[in-house]
C-alpha cells in the first residue's frame, strides 16, 4: 500500500515554502520527492507505508508542524483517490453563515436563535428539536425575505465554485445536503453548481413562514442516507465518495464517505473526521484527490 501527504495552505496566504517541504519529507522518511499542486499553496509526497499508519504519519506531521498556517493529510493513494460522489453541508461549509441565523436577524433575535444554533452544531443538544424550536421563532416572517438575504448577506466560501465544477468535469456527482430549507439551497446550488439538493421544507401560509417544518427533518441520519442513496444509485464502492461539513449533525455523513473532511468545524467534528481543513478554502478537497491547480474548472 501507498499513502499519499498533502500539505495545503489557504491560496490568499500560501505558505508551503522550501523548507516546510523538506521538514516534511524527512518527517515522512519517504524517498520520494514532493509533487507541488499548487506553488506555495499545495504539495504532496508518495510514502511507501501501510494503510494503519496513515493515522501516525498525520500525528507526526502535526506535531511538526504545530503552529503553521497550513493543513496537512495522509491517505491511500491509488485508483478510488479521485472521488465520483461528492456531498457537501450548506450552512458554514458551502456557504460562510447560517441561514437561519439571518433569518432571524430580520426579526431582531439573531442573538437567541444563533445560540440554538451553535449548541446544536456542536452537538450539545439534538438537531431536530432544536430546528423545531427555531423555525417557531421565525413564524409570521415574509418568504420573500429570502431572496433579499441570498442577493445582500449570503456569500459563497471561497473555492467551492471551483470545487464543484472541477470534480462535475471530472464525471463526479455532487449533492448539496442540508439542514436548511429549500428556499436557501435551490439558489445557492445553483449559483454553486451542484446536480441535486436535498434539505428541510419550511411551511407556508399566506406566503408567510408559518413556524413549522415539514417532517422528516433532514438531519444526521438522513445526510447519511442520502450518501448511501446515491451511491448505490450509482454504483459506486465506499471509496469513490467524499462528503464535507462543519456540525455535529454531519458527523454520520462524514463517517461513511471514503473521505470525510471537517471544514472550519466544531471541535467534536474535527476529532471524529477523518480529514480536517482549518485553513484552506474548499478547493483543499481538490489537492486531497491529487488535482493539481493547473486542472481546476470553472
Amino acid at each position: 500500500m501507498t499513502l499519499v501527504a498533502t500539505l495545503i495552505a489557504n491560496p490568499a496566504r500560501p505558505a508551503i515554502t522550501g523548507s516546510v517541504l523538506t521538514d516534511a519529507r524527512e518527517a515522512l522518511m519517504t524517498e520520494h520527492p514532493p509533487r507541488l499542486l499548487h506553488h506555495g499553496v499545495a504539495a504532496e509526497f508518495l510514502v511507501d507505508a501501510p494503510l494503519d499508519q496513515a493515522e501516525m504519519l498525520t500525528a507526526r506531521l502535526e506535531e511538526r508542524f504545530a503552529g503553521e498556517p497550513f493543513d496537512v493529510a495522509v491517505l491511500p493513494a491509488g485508483p478510488h483517490r479521485r472521488k465520483r460522489l461528492f456531498l457537501a453541508d450548506m450552512d458554514s461549509t458551502m456557504i460562510e453563515q447560517e441561514c437561519i441565523d439571518e433569518l432571524a436577524d430580520v426579526l431582531g433575535i439573531k442573538a437567541e436563535v444563533a445560540g440554538i444554533t451553535e449548541c446544536a452544531m456542536r452537538g450539545e443538544i439534538a438537531f431536530e428539536p432544536a430546528l423545531r424550536e427555531r423555525v417557531a421563532l421565525l413564524k409570521g416572517l415574509n418568504a420573500t425575505v429570502v431572496d433579499e438575504l441570498i442577493g445582500t448577506r449570503i456569500t459563497l466560501t471561497p473555492g467551492g465554485r471551483t470545487l464543484v465544477a472541477t470534480m462535475r468535469a471530472h464525471g463526479a456527482y455532487t449533492c448539496l445536503v442540508s439542514g436548511g430549507f429549500t428556499l436557501f439551497t435551490g439558489p445557492i446550488a445553483s449559483m454553486i453548481g451542484f446536480d441535486e439538493t436535498r434539505a428541510n421544507q419550511l411551511d407556508l401560509t399566506d406566503g408567510q413562514l408559518a413556524g413549522t417544518v415539514a417532517e422528516p427533518i433532514v438531519g444526521a441520519e438522513a445526510k447519511r442516507a442520502t450518501l448511501l442513496e446515491l451511491r448505490e444509485k450509482l454504483g459506486l464502492s465506499p471509496e469513490d465518495t467524499m462528503a464535507v461539513g462543519d456540525g455535529a449533525n454531519d458527523l454520520a455523513m462524514l463517517g461513511e464517505a471514503g473521505i470525510g473532511v471537517a471544514f472550519h468545524a466544531k471541535p467534536a467534528v474535527a476529532a471524529a473526521a477523518k480529514v480536517r481543513i482549518e485553513h484552506g478554502d474548499l478547493t483543499a478537497l481538490l489537492y486531497l484527490q491529487g488535482y493539481g491547480a493547473a486542472e481546476f474548472a470553472g
